[in-house]
């Protein structure tokens, strides 16, 4: 290259895929969420996240974003419903009790609907077993202490193992609706993701420029 020829300078995308492709994390993030029309928004009780396959740091994005779609689609489950909402490379399956307890679970496309369901009605009648009611007074987020969730975290990693507890328990007959939704038809009309992860104020900046980022590369939190 001659002195005075221009420099040409090409951008570099972050790729925010995890770093072992070769490890297939079915399950990445369990939320339980208190919801209801005494709260504003649905305030998540405690959270589990599987992250070792993503850099160190990109993993408090990802948490962030985890976070927000759990809040994001179970206001949007009607008590009683189960939804899988489709976005880009991943499902959160969201579940709504009549008494207002929410349970979300993002998982790959590849993990089955139904042992996903399974899992949340399992985890959120073990939760109301330990914890009693005192869950509906809390106001802060992440604040009820309850360790079993990580269990059930790792326990349902494998869908082939856990479909054969599945199939015990029958916590989940043939007869019961489960919604299948694209992001778009989950949201209100007129709204948005890109507008609500803008506005959000469960999101950091950092968060913000990460969701960005990866809508560019087809990649926000690709789990496969």
């Amino acid at each position: 290259r001659r002195p005075n020829d221009p420099i040409n300078i090409t951008p570099v995308l972050v790729d925010l895929r995890p770093i072992n492709a070769e490890s297939k994390m079915k399950v990445v993030g369990l939320t339980i969420l208190r919801t209801g029309p005494d709260v504003a928004e649905p305030i998540p009780l405690v959270m589990a996240c599987e992250l070792s396959s993503y850099g160190f740091f990109q993993r408090s994005g990802v948490k962030e974003m985890l976070t927000f779609f759990a809040k994001t689609f179970t206001k949007r489950t009607e008590p009683g419903q189960r939804q899988s909402i489709t976005h880009e490379s991943h499902v959160v399956h969201c579940y709504v009790r009549s008494d207002g307890l929410a349970g979300a679970v993002t998982t790959d496309l590849e993990y089955p609907a139904r042992v996903a369901f399974v899992l949340l009605t399992q985890l959120l009648d073990e939760f109301q077993q330990t914890i009693g009611d005192s869950w509906r007074s809390v106001s802060t987020a992440e604040s009820v202490a309850f360790p079993q969730i990580e269990e059930y975290l790792q326990k349902y990693q494998d869908p082939a193992a856990a479909d054969k507890v599945a199939k015990i328990q029958q916590d989940l007959d043939e007869t019961t609706q489960i919604l299948h939704k694209t992001i778009d038809s989950v949201l209100e009309r007129g709204t948005k993701l890109d507008s609500l992860v803008e506005r959000s104020n469960d999101l950091s900046a950092q968060s913000k420029m990460f969701y960005k980022q990866a809508k560019k590369t087809n990649s926000c939190c690709t789990i496969s």
